[in-house]
């Protein structure tokens, strides 16, 4: 094979002649440390390679060798509970070898090749096998069994196949094919930039229980679904991002900090293994797998690191897993498009992005969706896509959050104001929406309350008002406002303080239940129904405002799933006092 030479390096970027027998999406070798690269443009025998690692001390002749293989990820056990960077580097085995920082040109396999796992197989000998036909399964960790698959392409029989203690790289059965006897380890490898194959694509009707009661409640996202979180900086991006990989009911969570600062990833790493799964009772990093290329690090290897974050994802997901994954931020892999399409000297888009920006963020999103898997089994498995969009200066009209705009189906913004208040999640719920509300709402009744999305809808209409007569208030004070429309305030106002602030760092607050968010919501809009009769009844507002009952509605958020019948306690009391107070107040004002 010829070996090329570097004409020119323009920082992440090289350019390599005597390159006409690579190809485009290639990985290479460049210079005399092998550092890892990728070709993203050929020119006559010119190749533009994309360096993942720093470029210092590289320069013109140094060699550039092809691998002739596009830019891969390995597929098995010991993925979970594991740390990559952007192309999939164990960094922990990396800090073991070269110490705390990484060392370029340093080769270390993603996954262990010395490590044994004991295969169970599922198949027998005889059986007809597929690509994504589950053979066999291994206890990966203590709550993730993780399914062998045969990998894509082989077809035939199994010929043999064995239990036992067994390397990622040994075989552990054997497949009669038509071209041949195939063997078949635990690992499998596949490119990042193609999406897994599957045999349909559903639609996503059940929802991605988050316990964040505004979500849920407003704008709900379905398994399989995609979901974006655009806002300013300090408005709460990365804590929403880390209680929906935290509380999110998915199986698997595949968390991506793409360009974030490293002292994010690093309370990732630092409060996940603390965190206790409510469905397992174990912590929460035996069912997560983190991708870390933080701000400081290589900026081409941003780029890549969300298709590896896709790829690790659909790989779980054929498994029949539900795969929530998120990308903390997708501006920070606009970012490295726009620098190295600049370097490129490709024609600039708006505000220097480049052409493709809108087709590039297409693809990413596209490969989310709730699938019936490859294998023959009609098992099915979702894989949601969250991104985080750190639109500079809050502008949500700039590019980047407005190419994801379009894919999307449900649109979480953020409010710098609501963050300043200290409100948060500082989702602004005037501005946000959810596609997937109607959908998920017919779920929500049959499994939840028959009368789920009559609340919402009653809930929403009241903020909704809010805002009209917030406007009113401005204008000519609150004197003019009519007792039912200053109760509507109130109610609105309770809506807000008690059901939407929720505390991510409380121990009882930062998860709530469906059932929780049903009953405390019922809860706000029975008071308004009951103070309304009252009003009617002649009661002044003053007087119901004052009552002990609001403390205790307000309170309610703190009440633990385990209690939940105190709050059927609340629901009586109110009804008591709200008689009571009709009866004492009622006859005598009217």
């Amino acid at each position: 094979m010829k070996i090329g030479k570097i004409f020119k390096v323009s920082g992440p970027l090289v350019v390599a002649e005597n390159m006409d027998e690579a190809n485009v999406y290639d990985v290479v070798r460049v210079g005399e440390r092998g550092l890892v690269g990728e070709i993203i443009e050929m020119r006559g025998d010119r190749a533009s390679i994309q360096v993942y690692e720093e470029t210092s001390g590289i320069g013109p002749g140094d060699p550039v060798k092809t691998t002739g293989e596009p830019l891969s990820v390995e597929l098995g056990p010991g993925i979970m509970e594991c740390m990559f960077d952007g192309i999939q580097r164990p960094l922990n085995s990396i800090m073991e070898k070269v110490g705390n920082f990484l060392t370029k040109g340093v080769e270390v396999p993603s996954l262990d090749r010395e490590k044994k796992w004991h295969f169970v197989p599922t198949a027998k000998v005889g059986d007809e096998v597929e690509g994504g036909t589950i053979i066999g399964a291994v206890q990966e960790t203590s709550v993730i069994s993780h399914k062998i698959m045969v990998p894509h392409g082989v077809k035939g029989k199994i010929k043999s196949i064995n239990e036992g203690e067994f390397t990622v790289v040994e075989t552990v059965a054997v497949v009669e094919t038509e071209n041949g006897d195939k063997e078949v380890m635990m690992m499998q490898k596949w490119p990042v930039r193609n999406g897994r194959p599957y045999k349909q694509k559903l639609n996503p009707v059940e929802p991605l229980v988050t316990g964040q009661r505004i979500i849920d409640t407003f704008f709900p996202v379905a398994k399989g679904g995609t979901a974006c979180v655009p806002g300013p900086f300090g408005s709460g991006k990365t804590v929403v991002q880390h209680q929906l990989a935290k509380w999110g009911d998915a199986e698997i969570v595949v968390y991506v900090g793409c360009g974030e600062r490293g002292n994010e990833m690093t309370d990732v790493l630092n409060e996940f293994p603390e965190l206790i799964d409510p469905k397992t009772g174990e912590s929460l990093m035996k069912r997560t797998t983190l991708i870390a290329n933080t701000s400081n690090m290589p900026v081409a290897a941003r780029e890549a690191s969300i298709y590896t974050g896709l790829t690790l994802g659909e790989y779980f997901r054929d498994m029949g897993y539900s795969v929530a994954m998120m990308a903390d931020s997708t501006s920070r892999w606009a970012e490295a498009l726009r620098e190295m399409s600049g370097r490129l000297e490709e024609m600039p888009g708006d505000e220097g992005y480049p052409a493709y920006l809108g087709s590039r963020a297409a693809d990413i999103y596209e490969r989310a969706g709730k699938v019936v898997c490859l294998g023959g089994e009609d098992r099915e498995g979702a894989l949601t896509m969250i991104g985080a969009v750190s639109p500079p200066g809050g502008d949500l009209s700039e590019p980047v959050t407005q190419a994801t705009l379009r894919i999307v189906k449900v649109f979480w913004g953020l409010d710098s104001q609501l963050a300043y208040k200290r409100h948060f999640p500082a989702i602004n719920w005037l501005n946000s929406y959810s596609l997937y509300n109607e959908k998920i709402g017919g779920w929500m009744n049959e499994n939840v309350a028959s009368d789920w999305t009559k609340l919402t809808t009653g809930a929403m209409a009241l903020l909704q008002d809010e805002a009209k007569l917030e406007e009113i208030v401005r204008l000519v004070g609150i004197d003019a406002l009519s007792e039912s429309d200053r109760l509507k305030l109130e109610v609105a106002k309770s809506i807000r303080e008690d059901y939407l602030m929720q505390n991510a760092f409380h121990e009882v607050d930062t998860f709530a239940s469906l059932d929780k968010q049903y009953k405390m919501l019922r809860l706000i809009l029975t008071f308004k129904d009951e103070a309304e009769k009252a009003i009617k009844a002649g009661v002044y507002l003053e007087k119901i405002l004052k009552m002990e009952i609001r403390d205790r509605i307000a309170r309610v958020k703190y009440i633990p799933e385990s209690e939940m019948n105190r709050v059927d306690s609340v629901f009586d009391d109110l009804s008591k006092d709200m008689e009571k107070i009709i009866s004492e107040e009622g006859v005598g004002n009217a």
